[in-house]
């Protein structure tokens, strides 16, 4: 049987929040002029790789999500994340529209505190690998506030704030790796092929479970 999240963010799937989805419109401009200002470098400098990083970590967040999203449909339960309220417009059942915004441009945050040197070593580690680390810890402390302030729901407990192995692995820590992959790869035709599989992938997840009417995924 679903839980009460799961219903409450079914009922309000893909509708906007009429009272509170104005200020979306702030923050879709605030993401755009972001995106402009790495865009208008990169054409400048010829170095497109700010970019795609920014890319490859949303779209490895909307995989992510739609996967979140069949745990739901199969289980009848719960998906792992759940975000029944408090949103201008909920996407999925654990993916609304503000977390969609805010992972948009989480990539191009994490390249900017990235060493020019890619072999210098932070805490013993490669600054790429410490980074991520880092970045992830902060992601995951953040995750568990909006659990207890009952933004996000946790129902299983190898995905709660006393486990947090499975958030660290799955949750955040593959986005940054793949961030600092893409930012790291020579040429952007590589950037471009590997950011295309990426959205390759997502897409044609939502290819197919769109139309089957995956609970979770889509609500009729």
């Amino acid at each position: 049987m679903a839980t009460d999240a799961s219903l409450e963010a079914l009922d309000k799937l893909r509708e906007l929040n009429q009272e509170h989805g104005w200020y979306i419109i702030p923050l879709l401009v605030i993401v755009l002029y972001i995106y402009g200002v790495e865009i208008k470098n990169a054409r400048e400098t010829g170095n497109w790789s700010t970019v795609f990083a920014g890319l490859t970590l949303l779209g490895l967040d909307l995989i992510n999500e739609i996967w979140n999203g069949l745990i739901f449909a199969f289980s009848d339960y719960s998906a792992f994340w759940t975000t029944p309220g408090a949103s201008a417009y909920i996407i999925l059942i654990g993916w609304n529209i503000e977390i969609a915004f805010m992972f948009s441009i989480a990539g191009i945050v994490f390249t900017k505190f990235l060493p020019d040197d890619k072999n210098k070593k932070i805490f013993g580690l490669p600054n790429r690998w410490a980074m991520a680390i880092g970045f992830t810890i902060f992601s995951v402390f953040v995750e568990i506030l909006l659990n207890i302030g009952d933004y996000l729901i946790w129902e299983y407990p190898w995905w709660h704030w006393y486990n947090p192995i499975l958030i660290f692995l799955i949750g955040y820590f593959h986005f940054f790796i793949g961030a600092f992959y893409v930012y790291d790869l020579p040429d952007r035709k590589s950037k471009v092929k590997v950011v295309g599989i990426i959205y390759g992938i997502g897409v044609g997840l939502l290819c197919i479970f769109l139309p089957l009417g995956i609970a979770g995924i889509i609500n009729f």
